[in-house]
């Protein structure tokens, strides 16, 4: 028989998604895991999205729409950007096809495409599908390394990819940092993808920094956002993506013979989204933020640095592992034998560290946590908490 394309077999399987899988495989058997290995919010979303929802599908929307999304939700997204309007946004199947799509439209084989490293899980792998290089260039305590950024440019870099809020590590990078790497790419004639699904968790006092603060770039740069993680709608799969005209209309023509329009009653829900006045989220941003304290409390032996935002930590487990180990092993010893999920740094290009979702009920958090301190203090003999 023949065999699969090597564009395939260059890719690994997603390793948050197996995890999942394992996970509900272990709950069904009726095993107790307690998941703090999986970015989801476990908050249900407003009502109004769930009413606006179920309004449209009564409403019979439930058609093929626009291919680039309904006009009342682009348009509600473009004000978010200075100067963009509709013909600037394109809606996608969650933030993961609009960064895919981008790659697709602007990427040739062989292009090298920079991404600070720890980074998400599926940047390397969707580099990679394109036919193009990715290049890691390691943070300094989990901030952007301009200078190491620049050493990495070369005749073939065409893009850098930015993500912040960061997923894995939570670091919220510096603005200062930001604007050197938006003059590196005006400098370089690079393009820009800014990852922002974690934009509006930030915490201690910071502010979210675009790379769209910065119009020298705006001619260069796609912004990749979600509905997922701001508005708990994870199983909506909304996300958009907004950028100069010219490439949003390729990447629509792109998603016309991919997944032609997005669920059009979905995109319903995520116009109520748009609706929602942002002080309703500053309880559950401020419960996060206890939660993310509650959690390097109880791990305070294990090194971390504190993170600015998202829903992570990403601590260094180095020191508890025996030679030769993974952070992998011990991910998957502490899942067998305390029912605790994490994910594994690896998965992330972070090796040596777990990372930690703390998305999750207070109280199952806090079990969660005094469990996986017992698993590693047993393991090592060496004291967590």
């Amino acid at each position: 028989m023949k065999q699969l394309s090597d564009r395939i077999n260059r890719v690994s399987t997603s390793r948050t998604v197996h995890l999942s899988g394992v996970i509900h495989s272990l709950q069904r058997q009726g095993h107790d895991i307690i998941n703090l290995g999986i970015g989801e919010p476990e908050e249900a979303p407003h009502p109004n999205i769930a009413t606006q929802t179920t309004d449209a599908l009564r409403r019979g929307e439930t058609r093929y729409g626009p291919v680039s999304g309904i006009p009342e939700l682009r348009e509600a997204v473009s004000r978010k950007f200075k100067t963009y309007t509709d013909r600037n946004i394109l809606i996608t199947n969650g933030s993961k096809q609009a960064l895919y799509t981008a790659l697709q439209v602007l990427c040739n084989p062989g292009d090298q495409v920079i991404i600070p490293r720890p980074c998400w899980v599926s940047f390397c792998e969707q580099i990679k599908l394109v036919g193009a290089i990715p290049v890691m260039v390691d943070t300094n305590a989990h901030q952007l390394d301009c200078e190491k950024i620049e050493a990495a440019i070369n005749s073939r870099t065409k893009m850098i990819i930015i993500n912040s809020p960061n997923n894995p590590t939570g670091a919220v990078y510096h603005k200062d940092d930001l604007k050197k790497t938006a003059d590196l790419a005006q400098a370089h004639d690079l393009y820009l993808i800014s990852d922002e699904a974690y934009e509006t968790f930030v915490y201690d006092g910071r502010t979210h920094s675009s790379l769209f603060d910065f119009p020298h770039i705006r001619d260069r740069l796609i912004v990749a956002g979600s509905f997922s993680k701001t508005y708990c709608m994870t199983g909506y799969r909304i996300g958009y993506a907004a950028g100069p005209g010219h490439i949003i209309s390729a990447m629509a023509r792109l998603q016309s013979h991919l997944t032609g329009n997005v669920c059009t009653f979905s995109q319903h829900g995520a116009l109520a989204a748009t609706e929602i006045d942002p002080s309703h989220f500053d309880p559950w941003r401020k419960a996060l933020q206890r939660k993310r304290d509650i959690t390097l409390e109880i791990l305070k032996d294990l090194p971390c640095n504190t993170p600015g935002g998202a829903f992570y930590v990403f601590p260094n487990v180095t020191e508890f592992l025996k030679k030769g180990e993974s952070a992998e092993i011990l991910a998957t010893e502490i899942l067998n034998r305390v029912n605790v999920a994490v994910t594994p740094g690896e998965a992330f290009g972070g090796e040596g560290h777990i990372r930690i979702c703390y998305a999750i009920k207070e109280n199952r958090l806090i079990q969660g946590l005094e469990r996986l301190a017992r698993a590693i203090q047993k393991r090592t003999g060496a004291r967590v908490t």
